[in-house]
């Protein structure tokens, strides 16, 4: 049986510190994607991501096996602070990056003015979910691709791509969002800040954890967000994913935890023409880069070596499951049958 007709997509993962770019790199990614030790990228986590010297030593790396390097600076400029948000677009290209995930239309302005060589991404922070604004950001800023919220059907995202010229990126496994990514308000609602304007969703500082007996609560900014009983791990606390008792039931309100997982529509996300599939979690471990890099290496190979006899592999599940949030899989929004 051939290949697929479409070529295969990017497999463009996650590197929330050196170990975990190599880990991607070392099993297989197409693409990493990081950002700055600083509230310029939307993973701003203390303990994570990359100061100037870190991030050449990774780029070496990453090119030196082939590999491309994205990087993210997808937070929107504070007023007075616009300058930061510049230097670092700055700093991305003497760096010598494969491109810049922006959001903000300024930024990406000033990019495609004072680097026009560089390689621009539309974030999915930018919120774009029409070919419009896509072709918006083509026109206006030269944007070569856009990573789109997870938000629409599959139907809806090929109707997107047979009206762009810009590439088109998808996410394929990983946390989901309860929110049109970019649009994020419950972290603002309680404590002032979101991953919009200083790149944490839950910033640490408003992280309280209360040890009760026989319970362990988790507050942010004095919100309970979950009590969790002595016999189970303690998530951390973020308003989307709390269980908060609504008329005398006590449940995941707003979202259960559970991960994105395309597996089982792979060969359909490449028939409609996707460029490229993110995995989220740049906040994960190396180990959860190089299982989630390894597997999906190994579905996106299979596809396109055994064509319409591809079919997933119950290993691939297998490991998938063992870093999926909340041990649950979903197709997300792709998958709408009620429509």
């Amino acid at each position: 049986m051939s290949a697929p007709a479409a070529p295969l997509p990017a497999l463009v993962c996650p590197a929330g510190s050196l170990p975990a770019l190599k880990a991607a790199v070392d099993n297989g990614a197409d693409a990493v994607y990081l950002g700055f030790k600083n509230d310029t990228n939307a993973r701003n986590f203390a303990g994570l991501n990359f100061d100037p010297k870190t991030m050449a030593d990774g780029i070496r790396y990453a090119h030196g096996k082939g590999c491309e390097v994205l990087l993210a600076i997808n937070t929107f400029p504070q007023a007075g602070r616009v300058d930061a948000w510049r230097r670092a677009v700055d700093a991305a290209a003497d760096l010598g990056v494969d491109a810049i995930i922006l959001a903000d239309v300024g930024l990406l302005d000033y990019a495609c003015r004072r680097h026009p060589g560089q390689r621009l991404h539309l974030s999915v922070q930018g919120s774009a979910t029409s070919y419009e604004a896509i072709n918006f950001a083509h026109r206006e800023f030269g944007v070569r691709r856009a990573v789109l919220p997870r938000v629409l059907t599959l139907a809806q995202v090929e109707h997107v791509i047979r009206n762009t010229p810009v590439e088109i990126e998808v996410f394929g496994f990983g946390s989901l969002c309860v929110m049109n990514e970019g649009r994020c308000w419950l972290s603002s609602y309680a404590c002032g800040e979101s991953p919009n304007t200083v790149g944490a969703c839950s910033p640490a500082k408003y992280v309280k954890w209360d040890k009760q007996p026989g319970a362990m609560e988790t507050r942010l900014n004095g919100i309970l967000i979950d009590r969790f009983g002595d016999d189970e791990p303690a998530g951390y606390p973020t308003l989307c994913k709390g269980r908060f008792q609504v008329q005398g039931e006590t449940y995941y309100a707003l979202e259960e935890p559970t991960s994105l997982n395309v597996l089982s529509i792979l060969p359909d996300i490449v028939k409609i023409g996707v460029r490229a599939i993110k995995v989220e979690g740049r906040q994960r471990s190396p180990a959860y880069v190089t299982q989630v890099t390894r597997t999906l290496r190994a579905a996106l190979d299979a596809l396109a070596s055994d064509g319409e006899r591809y079919h997933v592999k119950p290993n691939w599940q297998a490991e998938l499951a063992k870093v999926s949030e909340g041990n649950q899989a979903t197709l997300g929004a792709y998958n709408r049958p009620w429509r």
